[in-house]
């Protein structure tokens, strides 16, 4: 599997109190422990269980993913900016990887 890698799109601006949309993606392939390998034996789970998103040091969202949740997991949600600052997003893998991004937001 290549490498877990991932991105947010965040403004880069917004005015005091504007909600705006975050997206992310996380390259990941998600493999849920079900399935078997050519060589018949059991492919070993490896998701992604938990996505956090912080604004400032304050958590705004956070999600549990189950093994039916598909390949490359796609998060899409509002929040209203109160002031500048910093989003940091952090996805955890089954095997302990830590993933992060952080994206910094400039309110008027």
């Amino acid at each position: 599997m290549a490498k877990s890698k991932p991105r947010v799109k965040v403004p880069k601006k917004a005015k005091a109190g504007e909600v705006i949309t975050i997206k992310t993606l996380i390259s990941h392939t998600m493999e849920s422990g079900q399935r078997k390998g050519k060589d018949g034996k059991p492919i070993p789970r490896k998701i992604i269980n938990t996505f956090t998103c912080e604004f400032n040091g304050q958590k705004v969202f956070e999600t549990n993913l189950e093994p039916a949740i598909s390949a490359n997991p796609y998060f899409e949600f509002n929040m209203k900016v109160p002031e500048s600052g910093t989003f940091v997003f952090t996805w955890v893998d089954d095997d302990g990887s830590v993933y992060t991004k952080e994206e910094e937001i400039s309110v008027e």
